[in-house]
């Protein structure tokens, strides 16, 4: 991951985290210094903790269907208002809201600036039938077999 590509999530969770302090009455900070250090905590455990943490929860998440990874953000998002002096989160409710907006916030700059959009291309002829393409026995068999590139069952 590039420096580009780390400033990028970062401003996007300082974006998340500040909108949640802003929407929800159990999550707020003193002062904006309060806020960075409460990112930049958030940060760090997002790239330490959490994979730890998914590990060891896989099966409740797959149980939970995914959300017991909404679950480990909010545990996380309780954790460092716990550890930030003027960064504060008031009830595992209040967390829930913010590791929610925070995931929203990702969501919605994911669809508008296309992070993550999977591009899929398909070249070639593509077989609707349901019986398998014979290729015929000529002069050009090597060469359709090297522009083939599905295996007919």
């Amino acid at each position: 991951m590039d420096f580009k590509q780390l400033l990028k999530s970062w401003l996007l969770l300082a974006v998340g985290v500040t909108i949640a302090a802003h929407t929800a009455s159990g999550i707020h900070y003193d002062n904006s210094t309060a806020l960075v250090v409460a990112v930049l905590l958030l940060s760090i455990c997002n790239l330490v903790l959490k994979p730890v943490l998914m590990l060891f929860s896989l099966p409740f998440i797959i149980l939970t269907f995914g959300i017991g990874i909404w679950l480990i953000n909010a545990l996380l998002f309780l954790f460092v208002g716990w550890l930030v002096e003027g960064f504060y989160v008031i009830s595992f409710v209040s967390a829930l809201w913010g590791a929610f907006v925070v995931s929203l916030t990702g969501a919605a700059a994911s669809i508008l600036f296309g992070k993550g959009r999977v591009k899929v291309q398909f070249s070639g002829s593509v077989n609707t039938s349901r019986q398998p393409q014979r290729h015929k026995q000529s002069k050009q068999t090597s060469k359709s077999l090297q522009d083939d590139d599905v295996i007919d069952i």
